[in-house]
């Protein structure tokens, strides 16, 4: 009726300043107890990704879309 569409879109490890520490450093504390480097992605695929959702026509949607560094070891492992 309104022509409204939404989706959601799961952001890992974009390379910004607040992931720094997730590279310099000691690195993150994993879900296992240890600490470890986690890898990132370049930023600039977030606002790609948002960019085709945006471009879709009205009568089309992504509903989810998850974008994360290649080299993530899960999805979701929090």
């Amino acid at each position: 009726m309104y022509d409204i569409a939404v989706g959601q879109v799961d952001i890992g490890n974009a390379a910004t300043p607040m992931t720094d520490r997730m590279v310099n450093g000691p690195g993150v504390l994993q879900p296992d107890g240890t600490t470890k480097h986690e890898p990132r992605m370049d930023a600039k695929a977030v606002g790609d990704a948002v960019a085709y959702m945006a471009g879709l026509p009205l009568d089309a949607n992504v509903l989810f879309m998850t974008v994360m560094a290649t080299k993530m070891p899960f999805v979701g492992r929090g």
